[in-house]
């Protein structure tokens, strides 16, 4: 058995070496040299290439741009064109800003600033009382800065506003002119009123911009027409006032909107007969908090397990309403202390009957922060369920960020404005404080502090 077994091993290195070789030369060795030694071989990493900042941004989605480019014109280190479009000129504003705080200029906003930037943003735009308006006279749509302006008249050939000592004046004119083009209009403009010293124009076929010195002050002038109705956006301004005023100019240029569509002068569309909202309880002896607009003109307010309810008081500039139950149990107010300015929330609210089978669970979802289309509170991306507005915002360590509000879907300016938005945390507590209620100490769980509403109308 030995036997055929050496023969049959003899055959297959035959075969696998081959006619005339022998198994010893499989395992014949290669020569050596003595002292040899084995050579280094140098090995170079090959990294990915590095993203550049404008890849970055790029990245980012077209809201978020817009958002960003509004941001850094707030705070005055963006002067251009607010498109969401990605330029030099964006990259170097984020730069500026990041050097501005001591930071390391990337060119791109790691999530603490960007949540730094857009809370200095909102406070400038509330220093100076931004809001988006329709002029009743005209359907134009532009951003006023209502503390800087207060004063306002209009006729049938537009509307004006002023400071009270005339510093800063902003007018809107209509006017009927027979085959305008952009190029015509710019160049009366430049002629009138007499004096004015231009120096910067732009000139686009379906609208033009002009700038420079009116006398002692500094005026910005955007125009454009639809058949033959002319529409000029004019803004006088104190040159002392400029680092003020300036980065509203630019929110002014951006948010003009001369000729709504019939969408966007129509406004919101009709209330419900049965609206659901959310509620977030601030106190154990029955104070909520919630949306204004869920509990406007109701005929009867009730808390889902707690009975009927009264608005006792309402902010109408930020759409909120404080609300009382009377002789209700059991209540669990949240903890309303300030969390600090993050780029995301969990919010946490009730969504309507019908998107949960007839169900009134609490639930959570995620939104990012953004300010987009010049309102005075920022953006929530996404927008959550209908029935959420109202809800508990909370950042991501678990501390109170403000209050979610579904808005109705409405174009403001080039960009269409948020459908949802949040109340920041100062504003509600303000709003709560100047409403007599304690908000002191709660508990840390929305889902135990949120409450349905319901409102019943005509």
């Amino acid at each position: 058995m030995r036997s055929v077994l050496s023969a049959t091993l003899m055959v297959a290195a035959a075969i696998f070496l081959g006619p005339g070789s022998s198994a010893q030369a499989q395992f014949t060795a290669l020569p050596t040299t003595a002292g040899d030694k084995p050579k280094t071989v140098t090995t170079i990493p090959i990294r990915p290439p590095l993203q550049k900042p404008e890849e970055t941004v790029n990245a980012m989605a077209q809201a978020e741009r817009l958002a960003l480019q509004s941001d850094l014109a707030w705070i005055g280190q963006y002067n251009g064109a607010i498109t969401g479009d990605v330029s030099e000129r964006m990259v170097n504003a984020i730069k500026e800003f990041q050097k501005a705080r001591g930071g390391k200029q990337t060119g791109a906003l790691n999530p603490q600033e960007r949540g730094i930037l857009a809370d200095t943003a909102r406070k400038r735009q509330e220093n100076v009382g931004w809001k988006i308006v329709s002029d009743a006279g005209t359907g134009v749509r532009l951003g006023i800065p209502t503390k800087l302006v207060p004063q306002q008249t209009s006729d049938a050939n537009g509307a004006k506003w002023t400071s009270p000592t005339g510093t800063v004046q902003i007018q809107l004119a209509r006017r009927k002119e027979a085959n305008p083009t952009t190029a015509k209009l710019a160049e009366r403009e430049k002629k009138e009123p007499a004096g004015r010293t231009i120096d910067y124009t732009v000139i686009k076929p379906d609208f033009f911009v002009l700038s420079g010195l009116q006398g002692l002050k500094k005026f910005y002038v955007r125009g454009t027409f639809k058949g033959d109705e002319v529409r000029i956006l004019t803004i006088l301004y104190d040159q002392a006032t400029e680092n003020t005023v300036e980065p509203v100019v630019i929110a002014m240029s951006s948010a003009f909107n001369p000729f709504p569509s019939g969408a966007q002068i129509a406004g919101p569309p009709p209330r419900k007969t049965v609206e659901y909202g959310t509620g977030v309880v601030v106190s154990e002896d029955g104070a909520i908090v919630t949306d204004r607009q869920v509990v406007d003109s109701c005929l009867a307010i009730a808390i889902s397990g707690h009975g009927n309810a009264d608005r006792v008081a309402e902010d109408k500039d930020h759409d909120l309403a404080l609300l009382r139950i009377y002789g209700a149990r059991g209540l669990k107010p949240l903890n309303l202390a300030n969390g600090a300015s993050k780029p995301g929330v969990e919010l946490t609210g009730i969504a309507d009957p019908q998107n949960q089978g007839g169900g009134a669970a609490a639930s959570s979802v995620k939104a990012s922060i953004a300010q987009v289309g010049g309102g005075s509170d920022p953006a929530l991306a996404p927008a959550p369920a209908i029935g959420f507005s109202g809800a508990a915002a909370l950042d991501g360590d678990g501390k109170f960020a403000g209050i979610a509000l579904l808005k109705p879907v409405v174009v403001a300016g080039p960009a269409a404005a948020a459908q949802a938005a949040l109340v920041p945390a100062d504003t509600v507590r303000d709003f709560l404080k100047a409403s007599g209620v304690d908000a002191a100490g709660g508990s840390p769980d929305a889902k135990a502090s949120v409450v349905r509403v319901i409102c019943v109308r005509k």
